[in-house]
Order: C-alpha cells, then sequence, then structure tokens
C-alpha cells in the first residue's frame, strides 16, 4: 500500500485532453470463492459516446480517442441474497446514467467530473435505500462502489466502501492505491497506526463505515482525477483480491504477460489470490493503457 494521496484535480475541461489517440486493453474476472455460497461481486465494463453505450466483455481492447469507457467493481453485502441483489442494482444503473451525463457534457452543459460522480453515487444509494425499505428480502442490501472513468489522457475516479481502485505507472515499481478504505482500520493505517500486515489481519478490518444503501444517512465519495499515459496499468478490486495478495504482489502480477489468450491479468490476479486465501468472493478489472 502507498498512503500518499495520489495527483488529482476536482476538474478537468475536455479541451484539456491529451491530443494523442491511445487505446485501453482491459480484463475482468470474477470468482466465488473457497467459502461463500453465492457470488455477491459484480464488475462492469461500458464504451460509451453520446449516442450510443456497449456493454464490454470479459476482456478486449479499443481506442479512446472517440469515445469514453467506464469500469467499475461492487461488493455487495445484506442478508440472503440482498447482496448479490446489491451489487448487481449499482452496475445496471451506472449503465443507464453515465452516459447521460456524457451527453449533457457534450451538449455544454459541463457540470464537472465531480458533480457527476457525486449524483451518480447519491442515485445508487437512493434506489438501493428504496428497494431495502420496500421489500423484506433486501432490508439491509447495501454495496461498495468503486469505478473507473476514461476520457483521453484522463482517468476520473468515484468510490465508497473497502474496494480498491490501484494505479501502476510505467516507470515505477511500486503500486499506488488511489482510494481510501472507508473502515476504521484503513483510517489507522492511512494515519501510520498500523501497517499494511497489521492492517490485513485486524480484527475489523471489513467493518464499513460508508457504503451505498443500508443505513448510510449520507452519501460522500471520494473522487479524483488521475493523468495517465501509455504503459500505465490500472486494477479496480474488491476486498477478496487483497486479501490474498499484499500491494507487491499486484504489482508483480500485472507487470507479467500473460503466455496465452485466455490467461488474461485478471484471471491470473483472482488465482494467485484464492491460491493464498479465498476466504471472499474476488474480482479484478485490470485496465492497461495501450
Amino acid at each position: 500500500m502507498n498512503s500518499s494521496p495520489p495527483r488529482t484535480t476536482s476538474k478537468i475541461p475536455r479541451a484539456a485532453r491529451a491530443p494523442k489517440p491511445v487505446s485501453l486493453r482491459w480484463s475482468g474476472c470474477s470468482d466465488i470463492g473457497r467459502v461463500r455460497k453465492n457470488n455477491e461481486d459484480s464488475f462492469l465494463g461500458l464504451q460509451f459516446d453520446a449516442r450510443e453505450i456497449y456493454r464490454l466483455g470479459k476482456f478486449g481492447e479499443a481506442s479512446i480517442e472517440k469515445t469514453d469507457f467506464t469500469f467499475a467493481v461492487c461488493d455487495g453485502m445484506g442478508g440472503a441474497l440482498a447482496g448479490e441483489y446489491a451489487s448487481r442494482i449499482a452496475v445496471e444503473k451506472i449503465t443507464s446514467l453515465l452516459p447521460r451525463a456524457f451527453q449533457q457534457s457534450a451538449s455544454g452543459l459541463n457540470a464537472g467530473f465531480s458533480d457527476v460522480l457525486a449524483e451518480l453515487f447519491a442515485q445508487i444509494h437512493r434506489a438501493l435505500v428504496y428497494l431495502g425499505e420496500s421489500y423484506e428480502e433486501c432490508h439491509g442490501m447495501q454495496t461498495t462502489l468503486s469505478l473507473c472513468w476514461f476520457t483521453p489522457g484522463w482517468m476520473y475516479f468515484g468510490h465508497i466502501g473497502d474496494s480498491r481502485i490501484y494505479h501502476l505507472p510505467k516507470r515505477k515499481k511500486e503500486i499506488k492505491q488511489l482510494t481510501h478504505d472507508d473502515s476504521h482500520v484503513g483510517w489507522l493505517f492511512r494515519n501510520g497506526q498500523i501497517n499494511e500486515r497489521q492492517a490485513r489481519t485486524h480484527p475489523r478490518r471489513n467493518i464499513l463505515q460508508r457504503a451505498l444503501g443500508g443505513a448510510n444517512q449520507f452519501v460522500d465519495p471520494q473522487v479524483g482525477a488521475v493523468a495517465y499515459q501509455r504503459g500505465d496499468i490500472f486494477l479496480a478490486c474488491t476486498d477478496g483480491l487483497t486479501d490474498g495478495l499484499y500491494d507487491h504482489d499486484l504489482a508483480g502480477v500485472l507487470r507479467q504477460k500473460p503466455t496465452g489468450t485466455s490467461i488474461t491479468p485478471a484471471r491470473l490476479l483472482v488465482d494467485a489470490s484464492l491460491k493464498n486465501s479465498g476466504r471472499y468472493n474476488t474480482t479484478a478489472l485490470a485496465i492497461s493503457v495501450v
């Protein structure tokens, strides 16, 4: 882990976009793990512009010159199937709401990425609270959400919960955690009171202070923006992945070159984590700038 804050900005005009076109290469993988009976994780990849939206497959590559891309992971929580429903509802809301924000921006109604992401998180929260209050089987449903929104030259992110977004720059060996874990243990780590090993074994590491839905009264997601270049790698993952891999392990696996077309970076990450742990649902989304 790296507790230093990422280089972020609250609003980047589209005029500041990088002039040279690049492509994104992505892969996603989710596994139920060795203990759980159902998978409450969900992940999503979208490609969209002001007119069309495409739901991406589990792996692929495409130019980012004329369209935006969104990748997100969610970790649902709640009794029975409530957690599974919560994470699915979150990704479906992203599919319908974020392209609408792109359309408004293309029309000159630029509210800024932080406002767009804050409203997106608020709407998902309201939908989950409504369902939890309306249906007994959905009572207490909540989810984490870590979202990456790629435009040429910039990656905007929004986050709540203990799923994570990482950035591995092209010329650096260390991977940087961009998001903060919304837990007391995460606060202790960020303030230097415990180290990474202690944080991973702390008895209260899975108790969240913030999430979408449930009994959470206010939604205040962490938002930011990071400039990227060719060779950079981003990772969005649920806590199941980091339960089995330290940060330096994540960087090592992401730098590996897959040996076959069916062995993607996300699959390598999930398999490595399951080998060491597998106590939780495990999800990884790896995005490379190529």
